[in-house]
């Protein structure tokens, strides 16, 4: 016997309820926007465990605002105007090389420094200068020098303005009015050839830093795929991937680049290859040690059986648990990175010859004895330069560790 239940007879009030309800297609169930941006909990941790680490976390404050300047180094130190106006016409001599012609001269490249085309320029417009009016490669043409014990005029280099109290030589009133303008004055001194050292420092503490990033990159991404794929598969793979980093390891890299720099001629780029051909083994082994543990966990195993690939498996499951340690290894391979520069500058198998760099002023430092304003700069540049990283390096080293706990 069939029951049939009436229908509930729909009021008013039950119509009035249902036409105050939403539509469907208009509820919003989208998570809130900000969700995706918010670390995961133990990142967060390791986060508050990095910022509890007072000197590793502002030692990459300082570090990051150091290089974020050194960036900008044409707009801090260069001996071009950052804007000109001229005739009623804009310029940006910092970015667009401007013939000397078209302020009356008749040479290709201007120089805004000589006295006929700042007296030119400011007659006609003004020019918005640097703080620091040098380049890297510029030479102080308006220093009198200073007089020695004997008042003999001495040549480069010249100390700072505030290190010496010796008199200074001889020299015209608008060239002496010129040497003391704010923007001329080289608070380092200058070095053997009249450069300004603090512009030097300013660009050669860039190409440091970006040198010993893109050389750990490069060693980092190619150190972790060879690790991984020692480690995953193991067996003969292993056993040739070893004997060959031995040998490879036990070619001294110092004369290869003495055997290189006879052939090519020196660079950037051509010292950067010759150094990732041989920085990366060093992260082969704690890679390789990190994959032979972590192949044969039930996670793996699981993935296995479900057919993910091995590409998968390696850098999407077994990668991530062996990228802590590796993570606190690259800050030192950073710093090691730039005292390899720094040391091949200084013997003269490194940059071309006029580059800025920390090691060719150390290197003016040891064949200027009686410049110490030289050596200091060289010095506690480097000194505060890996300091800083050694100190990052730790700050990681400790936030990556379970077992370390701050408060």
């Amino acid at each position: 016997m069939d029951v049939q239940l009436a229908p509930v007879p729909r009021t008013d009030q039950h119509n009035s309820a249902l036409d105050r309800l939403p539509p469907i297609a208009e509820t919003n169930f989208a998570p809130p926007p900000e969700t995706w941006r918010k670390l995961s909990p133990i990142n967060r941790r390791r986060w508050h465990n990095f910022k509890s680490n007072k000197r590793g976390y502002y030692s990459l404050i300082l570090f990051a605002t150091m290089f974020g300047l050194s960036l900008f180094a044409e707009i801090l130190a260069n001996d071009k105007p950052i804007f000109a106006s001229y005739k009623g016409e804009w310029l940006m001599p910092v970015l667009v090389n401007y013939p000397e012609e078209k302020f009356g001269g008749f040479l290709a490249i201007t120089d805004y420094k000589d006295p006929v085309i700042h007296d030119e320029i400011n007659a006609h417009g003004w020019m918005l200068w640097p703080p620091i009016r040098y380049s890297y490669s510029s030479i102080n043409k308006d220093t009198p020098h200073t007089k020695s014990t004997l008042g003999a005029c001495l040549a480069f280099p010249d100390p700072p303005p505030w290190a010496s109290s010796a008199k200074l030589c001889d020299a015209p009133a608008d060239q002496l009015q010129r040497f003391n303008t704010l923007g001329n004055r080289n608070w380092l001194g200058t070095d053997d050839q009249g450069r300004d050292v603090l512009a030097r420092l300013i660009y050669g503490f860039r190409i440091s830093v970006l040198f010993g990033l893109i050389l750990t990159t490069l060693s980092t991404i190619l150190g972790v795929t060879a690790g991984a794929v020692q480690g995953y598969f193991g067996g003969k793979i292993d056993i040739l991937f070893q004997r060959f980093m031995e040998i490879w390891a036990s070619i001294p890299t110092l004369y290869v680049l003495i055997i290189i720099s006879s052939v090519l001629p020196s660079g950037f780029w051509v010292l950067l290859g010759i150094l990732v051909l041989f920085e990366w083994v060093h992260l082969v082994n704690l890679v390789r040690a990190e994959f032979l543990r972590g192949r044969n966990l039930e996670y793996v195993t699981a993935a296995r059986a479900l057919g993910l690939s091995n590409v998968k498996i390696m850098y999407k499951h077994i990668l991530p648990n062996a990228a802590i340690a590796t993570l606190t290894f690259v800050p030192f391979m950073l710093s090691g990175a730039i005292t390899a520069l720094t040391s091949l500058d200084f013997l003269g198998l490194g940059l071309p010859p006029g580059s800025p760099s920390l090691g060719e002023l150390a290197q003016q430092a040891y064949s200027n004895l009686q410049a110490p304003w030289l050596g200091i700069a060289a010095f506690f540049s480097i000194a505060s330069l890996l300091s800083l990283l050694i100190f990052i390096g730790e700050g990681v080293r400790d936030a990556l560790d379970p077992r370390k706990t701050f408060r």
